[in-house]
């Protein structure tokens, strides 16, 4: 159960990421003048942004408890950062997709934004990129570089939290454009 659920999961993130890198190009695209990808992106999830981004946070949400709660993988002191940032998404974002409230939006950017901070370093830590600082070390068994998964060759733990985050972000300023 446990690794049928991590590649299903696994699977989730990489169908994310494929989201994040299309609102990529069509970013990038949108500052070379051509608006046509990015406006279909925004019409695409017009009305829905809040219950998006809070499926996005809540599935997230379900995994990290999972990953902690089933899996009985220990988060460590990163993963209790990322949690900080995620967490909180899902309860406010349902309460105002409920209400249909797309002012909010703009007060959780600052969610992701560190969350995904947190994320990265987390990865390059786990790559060797860089080191471990001590409370990493005694926060969890192995330390932060530990790689409880690795589905796909490259998909752990702050790679499905990166995209979560990349993800609620671009769905969460899709929503200030919907607030104005």
């Amino acid at each position: 159960m446990v690794h049928d659920t991590t590649v299903a999961l696994a699977a989730l993130g990489v169908a994310g990421q494929a989201a994040v890198a299309a609102l990529l190009v069509a970013g990038g695209l949108r500052l070379a003048g051509v608006r046509a990808p990015l406006a279909l992106a925004r019409e695409l999830v017009v009305g829905y942004e809040l219950w998006l981004g809070w499926l996005v946070a809540a599935v997230g949400t379900g995994g990290s408890l999972f990953f902690s709660e089933i899996a009985g993988f220990v988060p460590c002191e990163l993963c209790w950062y990322q949690r900080i940032c995620l967490f909180p998404l899902a309860a406010v974002l349902v309460l105002a997709a409920l209400r249909d409230d797309h002012r909010v939006a703009r007060y959780l950017l600052p969610l992701p934004v560190a969350g995904a901070g947190v994320a990265v370093y987390q990865l390059l830590i786990e790559n060797g990129v860089v080191g471990q600082s001590r409370a990493c070390l005694v926060s969890a068994p192995g330390g932060c570089a530990t790689r409880w998964i690795d589905e796909f060759g490259y998909v752990t733990i702050p790679t499905l939290t990166l995209t979560a985050f990349l993800l609620t972000f671009a769905l969460l300023l899709f929503a200030t454009v919907e607030a104005r």
